[in-house]
C-alpha cells in the first residue's frame, strides 16, 4: 500500500530519519522522484513536498505538484516526436528539457522493415529505460522481459491534457481511488461514458473516445479535480453536474 510517511513534509537538503525509509529483505530500495542518494546510505530531498513510501515495492519518493519533471527509470511518459534519425526517434518529454531518445526497434515485433513510421508531432506512450543526469533519457515501448508492448506505443487520435505531477502520480497508482483519492474517472465510466486514457508521469493525460464531447468532459473533469484539489465527494458531485450538462 502507498502511504504518506507519517505526513512528513520535506525541503531540499533535509535529513530523512532512517525510521521513515522502507526496507525489504529481498528487494533493493527504489528511489523515486525528488530524492538523491548520497553514499553510503543518506537520502537527500531535491524538491519540497510530502515524503511517500510504498513498503510493498520498497520504494520512497517526494510527492510534489510543482517543480519540473525529472525522468526516473520505470516511469511511464507521454512524449512528442520531434524528428527521426537513422536509428532513433528524438522526442520531447517536457517543454523545457532536451530531447530523449527512443530507439526505432524498441517497439513490439519491430524490425528495420516493420518499425513504426512516426512523423513530427506524433504522440508515443513509453517507459523510461535509462535516466542519468549526464545523458539524455532513453525510452522504450516494449517490455524487456516479455517483448510485448503492454499498452505502450504510438497514440492514435484523442486529446492531450496537461495535469500536475502530483495528479499524474495519483492516477498511476494501482488503486487510484483508495490510495490516490481520485474517483473522477471511475465515476465517469459508471455514468455510461466510453473512453480510454493514458497517464504520463511527466504531467500528461491522453483521452480518447468515439465522442468528442466525451473527450472534452473527461479532460475537464480531471483538470478541475486537479486544480481545485477536489475531495472524492466533490468529484462525484462534479461528475453529476457534467453529465447533466451533457444531456
Amino acid at each position: 500500500m502507498t502511504i504518506p510517511a507519517d505526513r512528513v513534509f520535506v525541503l531540499p537538503g533535509d535529513e530523512i530519519p532512517a525510521s521513515l525509509i522502507p526496507s525489504h529483505p529481498k528487494r533493493a530500495l527504489k528511489l523515486g522522484p525528488g530524492l538523491r542518494h548520497v553514499p553510503p546510505s543518506e537520502l537527500i530531498p531535491t524538491v519540497a513536498g510530502q515524503l511517500v513510501t510504498d513498503r510493498k515495492k520498497n520504494s520512497i519518493w517526494v510527492e510534489s505538484n510543482g517543480g519540473r519533471y525529472v525522468p526516473a527509470v520505470g516511469d511511464l511518459v507521454i512524449c512528442n516526436v520531434q524528428r527521426s534519425g537513422p536509428d532513433y526517434y528524438y522526442v520531447t518529454i517536457t517543454d523545457y528539457s532536451s530531447n530523449a531518445i527512443l530507439p526505432q526497434l524498441a517497439f513490439e515485433m519491430a524490425t528495420k522493415k516493420t518499425r513504426p513510421q512516426l512523423n513530427h508531432g506524433a504522440l508515443v506512450y513509453a517507459r523510461v529505460s535509462l535516466a542519468n543526469r549526464h545523458m539524455d533519457p532513453e525510452l522504450e515501448c516494449v517490455s524487456p522481459t516479455t517483448g510485448k508492448a503492454d499498452g505502450l506505443g504510438p497514440m492514435i487520435g484523442g486529446m492531450l491534457y496537461e495535469i500536475s505531477l502530483g495528479m499524474a502520480r495519483r492516477l498511476l497508482m494501482r488503486k487510484s481511488l483508495e490510495e490516490g483519492k481520485v474517483a473522477v474517472l471511475e465515476e465517469l465510466g459508471s455514468a455510461g461514458l466510453a473512453f480510454e486514457t493514458a497517464v504520463g508521469r511527466n504531467g500528461k493525460l491522453w483521452v480518447n473516445s468515439d465522442s468528442v464531447k466525451t473527450v472534452l468532459i473527461v479532460g475537464r473533469a480531471v483538470r478541475e479535480t486537479d486544480e481545485n484539489k477536489l475531495s472524492v465527494e466533490q468529484q462525484k458531485k462534479l461528475v453529476r453536474k457534467l453529465i447533466k450538462e451533457m444531456s
